[in-house]
C-alpha cells in the first residue's frame, strides 16, 4: 500500500468507526443488541452503548493520532474487531436479523467481513 492508500484507507475505516458508534448510541441501538451473544455478562444495551463509546474512541484516534501512534492504535483496532466477531457470530447461530441480514448467506458472509476490516486497520497503519 501506498502512504497516500493507507491514509484514505485509515481515514476511511475511522469514518466508518465514528459512524458505527453513534449509530449504537442512536438509531440502529436495537439492531445491535441483536448481535450481542446472549453468554455476555452485562445488560445487552449497556454492552451496545460501551461499543459504541468504544468505536467513536477508535474512530477518532484512526483519524486523529500521531504519525508515531498510529500503529498501536491500528492493533487496538484491529483487536477489538476480533473482540466483537463472537457478535457476528451469534448473530448467525441465533439467526437474528438486522442491518439486513435477514439470511443465513447474508449473516454467513459477514463473518468473511471482518477478517477483512482486522486487515485493513493493521495494513493502514503499519510504516
Amino acid at each position: 500500500m501506498t502512504e497516500k492508500s493507507k491514509n484514505i484507507a485509515r481515514y476511511t475505516l475511522g469514518g466508518f468507526l465514528v459512524l458505527a458508534g453513534i449509530s449504537h448510541l442512536t438509531f440502529a441501538r436495537k439492531e445491535f443488541k441483536a448481535q450481542v451473544p446472549n453468554w455476555v455478562p452485562l445488560d445487552k444495551d449497556d454492552t451496545v452503548v460501551y461499543s459504541g463509546i468504544a468505536e467513536i474512541v477508535l474512530g477518532s484516534s484512526l483519524i486523529l493520532t500521531p504519525e508515531k501512534d498510529k500503529e498501536i492504535v491500528g492493533n487496538i483496532t484491529a483487536t477489538f474487531f476480533g473482540a466483537v466477531f463472537p457478535g457476528n457470530w451469534a448473530q448467525y447461530k441465533n439467526r437474528r436479523n438486522g442491518f439486513g441480514l435477514n439470511t443465513d448467506n447474508k449473516r454467513l458472509l459477514r463473518l468473511f467481513f471482518q477478517p477483512v476490516l482486522i486487515a485493513l486497520a493493521i495494513k493502514s497503519t503499519r510504516k
